[in-house]
């Protein structure tokens, strides 16, 4: 028997030579023939190929061909030079009708139904490993002399019947100082599976018990170490079982077919990738290129600029508008509260800054599909329910967003609210609540106006919400604010009481997990809904959200156009506000002014910068 520490300096000819004669006592392939494609491997009979070519095209995160054989072709001259599909792997799996009936070494005793069958050849992960250790991240499977952890997932992949199944993936423990360095070391390797298509908690993939993997070997994680997850080609195992042919064929799991390709045939994605986490319960860490962070830093960067004179650049902190969009665009359901009404002596109180910003959130989360709700003050429904409808006439809102009110009626209000019979240990509702200009509670429990003013008597207490979120798993928050006695500026308080005039009293003392601070909230809300298309027409981003499966969504980048803020909309949407008696809130003004400031040439001219 050869030691298997020279397998990986071999020339993958001398590997395949080696296995085809059945002298490694191992049970896979990973580092072998060092810096050399391996391919997972899919036989099929020919009346299937057409369809499964189409299956893999539709969902190359986790199945990237690199060759397809003509019936009985037991050669693939694009990747090999001398090569036998039926005796170059380590092991084969035989399935019939969908059931695994026995694992062989060789598959010359099916040489006669071959003639029939169809060859893929799908990338593999262990092709990057060489890139990855060559960037001085440890790759723990080598380490413990293992078998990479596989597991199958929640994620559906896309259908081209008759193949449908789950994705599968592969899961490698990455230090976190490095997970940066391991998504460009993948991410321009697509054909050995490109990028991770998650890191974090496995729950967030379905996976619940990731001790216990469904192929391949448990690897275990160092102090420090964060789950990366892979796209894995054993996908194309479950696709032959659920497709149940009367005979099919594929390597075992981590039991290659070594080619004869360096790696360095690769296709470029827009950008280096900048990793940033979103969540610490579950733990979970997004993609963007560095190319769309830099467009949102200056979106941050122009909304923040403080034009009242507030001291504002005192409560701001860096890449919040990033790190709060990047925790929306993975949101299925959003929550969306505003509402200040520091007018107390008029009816209605409501000041106009902070609806604007809402819809404008709003518009874009149902151009991406995401559910959308807005919660708001049961004296204040009726208007509200007005501007919606004024919204969707005026083209800013596809459709109505559901109007809901929030009353505390006893000490789990906020959990029944969220969760399935106040359980927080069930699925919220939502998945991330965002507060826009909206009066927030003071350390002593009440509601205060900038002019010092407690309003209590006027706000329904929603600030409970997101102290309730802050105790359910997967729920993540953002205020968006301007002056510190909003919701969720509780992250900046001490920043408020000492440079906020009376910011001693008004602080908002209830934290959001991300704070968007701009000279004005409507802004705030403008750059929320500017920040995530750019996430949505990021490659990088879109394949990160899709998990590389399915296509890119590109297609739909008209709709997500249209839905962004325009000077035209925000300015018949001011009109609306004016008409329905809703005032600036600076000098309560009944004119086309947000917070003192003039719609034109100060609004129109930054919502201009923006776009």
């Amino acid at each position: 028997m050869l030691l298997t520490g020279r397998l990986k300096s071999l020339l993958p000819h001398v590997v395949r030579r080696i296995i085809r004669l059945n002298r490694l006592n191992i049970s896979n392939t990973s580092g072998m023939a060092e810096g050399y494609k391996q391919a997972n491997v899919v036989i099929l009979h020919k009346s299937l190929a057409d369809d499964f070519e189409k299956f893999c095209r539709a969902n190359d995160g986790p199945l990237p061909l690199l060759f397809r054989s003509q019936p009985g072709d037991w050669k693939c001259p694009s990747l090999s030079s001398d090569s036998d599909i039926r005796t170059d792997c380590l092991q084969y799996r035989v399935y019939e009708h969908g059931a695994c009936t026995g694992s062989l070494k060789s598959l010359k005793e099916y040489s006669e139904q071959l003639k029939d069958m169809v060859t893929f050849y799908l990338g593999c992960s262990f092709s990057f490993e060489k890139a990855v250790q060559s960037a001085g991240i440890p790759v723990r499977n080598v380490e413990q002399k293992c078998n990479v952890s596989m597991y199958k997932t929640a994620v559906p992949c896309y259908s081209v019947p008759p193949f449908c199944c789950n994705l599968v993936v592969t899961m490698r423990p990455i230090p976190e100082s490095k997970l940066e360095a391991a998504v460009l070391a993948t991410s321009e390797l697509k054909e050995a599976h490109g990028a991770p298509v998650h890191m974090g908690d496995p729950g967030l993939l379905g996976i619940y018990i990731y001790i216990y993997t469904d192929y391949g070997d448990p690897v275990h994680l160092h102090p420090g170490d964060i789950p990366v997850f892979w796209a894995c080609g054993v996908t194309g195992a479950e696709a032959v079982i659920n497709c149940r042919a009367p005979l099919a064929f594929t390597h075992s799991p981590g039991c290659m077919f070594i080619t004869d390709l360096k790696n360095n045939n690769v296709r470029s994605l827009r950008g280096v990738p900048q990793v940033h986490c979103i969540s610490q319960d579950p733990l979970h860490f997004s993609i963007v290129s560095a190319e769309a962070a830099q467009k949102i830093k200056t979106l941050e960067t122009l909304i923040g600029i403080d034009p009242g004179d507030r001291g504002i650049i005192h409560l701001q902190r860096q890449d919040e508008l990033l790190k709060a969009c990047l925790a929306i665009s993975h949101a299925r359901s959003v929550l969306i509260t505003t509402g200040f009404p520091t007018h107390f002596t008029y009816e209605p109180p409501e000041e106009n800054d902070g609806p604007p910003g809402a819809l404008a959130i709003a518009a874009m989360l149902q151009a991406l599909e995401k559910e959308v709700a807005i919660v708001t003050d049961q004296r204040a429904m009726d208007l509200n329910k007005k501007i919606i409808e004024e919204a969707v006439q005026l083209g800013i809102l596809k459709k109505p967003v559901p109007l809901l009110s929030y009353q505390r009626e006893s000490a789990d209000s906020a959990l029944m609210f969220l969760c399935d019979n106040g359980n927080s240990g069930r699925p919220s509702r939502y998945d991330h609540l965002i507060a826009i200009e909206r009066a927030g509670m003071a350390a002593d429990g009440n509601y205060y106006n900038a002019r010092k003013v407690n309003i209590k008597h006027l706000v329904d207490p929603i600030d409970e919400l997101f102290l309730a979120a802050q105790t359910i798993p997967g729920v993540t928050t953002t205020g968006v604010g301007d002056g510190g006695n909003e919701l969720g500026m509780g992250k900046v308080k001490d920043a408020v009481k000492k440079h906020i005039r009376n910011g001693d009293v008004i602080a908002c003392d209830v934290e959001a997990d991300f704070t968007v601070v701009a000279g004005v909230s409507n802004w705030g809300g403008y750059g929320i809904a500017c920040a995530l298309y750019i996430l949505r027409t990021c490659e990088m981003h879109d394949r990160y959200l899709r998990k590389a499966v399915g296509f890119p969504q590109l297609s739909e980048k008209m709709a997500w156009q249209s839905a962004l803020p325009s000077v035209s909309k925000e300015e018949k949407l001011l009109k609306t506000l004016v008409r329905l008696g809703v005032r600036s809130g600076k000098t309560a003004s009944l004119e086309m002014e947000v917070d003192g400031l003039p719609f034109y040439n100060t609004h129109s001219l930054l919502i201009e910068k923006l776009l």
